[in-house]
Formats: C-alpha cells, structure tokens, sequence
C-alpha cells in the first residue's frame, strides 16, 4: 500500500470510538494497566494506571493474560460487556481471523475500545515493524469492513500514539494469545 493509500485509510474511518482518552504508559511494564485505562475511558471510567494494575496482578513481568483485562474491563464497568477472544496457537486461521474482525468490529460499533495482547513482530500500514517481547495494544477504529484497524499503542511516544494495521496482520501478531472486545 502506498502513502497516499495509508493516508486515505487513516483520513476515511468508516467507524471510530468517539471518546477515549489516550494514556501513553510511564514504564515498561505497564501496557495491560494503559490499554485498560483506554478502554475504559471510551465508558466514561479513568481510574489510575496504578490501580489498574494492582487488580490486573501486573508486575514488572507484565500483565499475566487477556483473561486478566477482560475481567477487570467488566469489574469497572459493573456489566459482563466484554469477551476474552483467544488465539491459542503459533499461527492463526481463516476463521480466527474472520472471528477477530468480527469482534473489533462489534466493540468500536458499540463504542467500546478493544484490548488486544500482541507477540513478537507486526507491521503496520506505513510498513513500520513493531516488536515487543509481549504487549497490550487497542484498537479504537476500524475501515471499510474491517479490514483495517487503528490501533491506540500505549508504547507509542509521539503524537496520538495511533497507527493503522490490516486485522489479518493484526491477529497474526497476537497469535498465542488473545484479546478482550
């Protein structure tokens, strides 16, 4: 895909959550306790970075699983509203993949900020690989069908902290692990 295409997809959402409130993480180790701060602030919820990650059992190895962020995403919102997604294996399906698209795009259509936990290396839309050992991102917007996503990466220390990925992509990267939308 070329810039000019990249900027179009970025210009032209066709859905987008209205409101969240992006919150870069201030460590490490911190990824599961900011995506969930982003999530929930899409619901009018914004409790701290710092009691997030006492509910979610982060430690300077991280968040432990997407199991993890969606139930404290319920617990703070009072309301089974989310769904742990899984991934189990190396390298993911047709199916899987349709069935994560599906899913992202069900939560930005309800105004809800999807938690996706990623492994090892992605690329996005601008051909910018992304790799990390483990890490929480969310994706807040899709385009067309679904197909392409705008990820909101609390790692991200320029700008909005967004960037577009295609799902396929998207949930090759988090292959072996899941998400919560």
């Amino acid at each position: 895909m070329s810039a000019a295409q990249a900027d179009k997809v970025r210009d032209g959402a066709d859905k987008r959550v209205g409101d969240y409130a992006f919150e870069a993480q201030p460590n490490f180790y911190y990824c599961g306790p900011a995506s969930t701060r982003i999530a929930l602030s899409a619901q009018g919820e914004v409790p701290s970075q710092d009691e997030l990650a006492e509910k979610l059992g982060t430690t300077e190895a991280g968040t432990p699983s997407a199991f993890d962020i969606t139930r404290v995403l319920n617990e703070e919102l009072g309301a089974e509203v989310y769904q742990t997604g899984e991934l189990p294996t190396e390298s993911v399906t047709p199916d899987q993949v349709e069935r994560m698209k599906a899913d992202l795009k069900a939560a930005v259509d309800d105004e809800r900020v999807a938690v996706v936990n990623v492994i090892g290396a992605g690329t996005d839309l601008d051909g910018v690989e992304r790799s990390f050992p483990g890490h929480y991102l969310t994706v807040v917007a899709y385009e067309g069908a679904g197909e392409k996503v705008k990820i909101a990466d609390p790692w991200q220390p320029v700008g909005d902290g967004t960037y577009w990925m295609d799902v396929e992509e998207l949930a090759n990267w988090a292959a072996s692990r899941g998400y919560s939308a």
